[in-house]
């Protein structure tokens, strides 16, 4: 009986896991609950890809923000978007970005949830264009020391 609970259990986990992977592997993506095709394609140019945020204070929370502009002639979208790590919280430009207009993934960093020192963090973004899938958006800085009297 224990090892029928056991085996149950290790199979709903490798059933999340493989079902999880799909997703963000882009594979799934949809826009508007269909599956895009090339002909919904468009192109994208990201403004901001690498940020330096400089230096912070362990305790503060930050955001950085990753600009991009449509440069095709259909309407983009941002289809997945999720940061690597406990410590940085993704948000992004919901729906359509005209055909000219621009829009934006911000990372909510806690320092708290990192440790001093030099940093680095990403956030995976995905696009309805031909090379969308994956792209990195990186930042990284230096957190430092609280202030004696915050500790």
């Amino acid at each position: 009986m224990k090892i029928s609970i056991i085996s149950f259990v290790a199979f709903l986990c490798l059933l999340t896991m493989l079902t999880a992977c799909k997703n963000s592997s882009g594979s799934l993506i949809k826009i508007n609950g269909h599956a895009p095709d090339q002909a919904s394609y468009t192109t994208v140019q990201w403004l901001d890809s690498l940020v330096n945020f400089g230096t912070i204070r362990m305790g503060e929370k930050i955001e950085i923000k990753f600009r991009l502009k449509n440069t095709g002639n259909k309407p983009l979208y941002l289809t997945n978007v999720h940061a690597l790590c406990g410590c940085t919280v993704a948000s992004y430009t919901q729906g359509a970005i005209a055909p000219g207009g621009t829009g934006e993934v911000i990372g909510a960093f806690d320092s708290n949830r990192a440790h001093t020192g030099t940093v680095r963090k990403t956030i995976i973004a995905s696009t309805n264009s031909p090379n969308g899938n994956n792209r990195e958006l990186i930042f990284t800085g230096v957190i430092s020391e609280s202030v004696a009297g915050n500790r």
